[in-house]
């Protein structure tokens, strides 16, 4: 048995994440209004690993609405003593954001979704933990000029994958859902459906 599989995504990492570990998927943009929906999620007291599931989902489910196959939604937040923090505007957040993280550990909320004719057929949600050394001023800024705007594309304003690894004194969880995919049970459900050779 055969299906096409849709990533609901513009990410490029998890774009990668897939065709690295043999999974051939077209990209579809959903058109979601990420903004909006996290508005009224938190004004509803909404937990940040219930946000990420149901943006996930909202992808996952607006994309398949309109085509056949397996499509996969994902999203990912940041969660800072049960504050959701969303990716930084410019590079004065992000060295803000980076002070706050300073010395503290925080958590990745990991969400994914896969639906199928418009409904949601599978959710996986992980939870890596990562710790955050002491960062100094000098450290942040030199840093950020380092890693360049690119880092505003990434929840924590880091890439683990890069010179974001500077940063931690401690990471506990998968590092493939610290990416922003947990790849592991997505292929495993993947094979269940028989996309993959099991």
């Amino acid at each position: 048995m055969s299906h096409d599989v849709i990533l609901a995504s513009g990410s490029a990492s998890r774009r990668c994440l897939l065709a690295a570990a043999g999974v051939e998927a077209a990209n579809v943009k959903p058109n979601v209004d990420e903004d909006a929906a996290k508005a009224s999620f938190r004004a509803s007291g909404m937990r940040v690993s219930d946000q990420a599931m149901q943006l996930a989902e909202l992808k996952a489910v607006k994309v398949s609405r309109n085509t056949g196959g397996l499509v996969i939604g994902g999203d990912q937040m940041l969660n800072l003593d049960g504050e959701a923090l969303d990716k930084p505007r410019d590079m004065d957040e992000a060295a803000s954001h980076l002070r706050r993280f300073s010395g503290k550990p925080h958590k990745l909320e990991t969400a994914i979704v896969i639906a199928e004719n418009g409904e949601p057929v599978w959710r996986f949600l992980t939870t890596p933990k990562l710790t955050v050394r002491p960062l100094t001023d000098d450290f942040i800024t030199t840093y950020l000029e380092a890693a360049g705007p690119d880092i505003l594309n990434t929840v924590g304003a880091y890439q683990l994958e890069g010179l974001g690894a500077q940063l931690f004194s401690r990471i506990e969880g998968d590092y493939f859902s610290i990416l922003g995919l947990p790849l592991l049970p997505l292929l495993d459900y993947l094979r269940t459906r028989g996309v993959l050779n099991a």
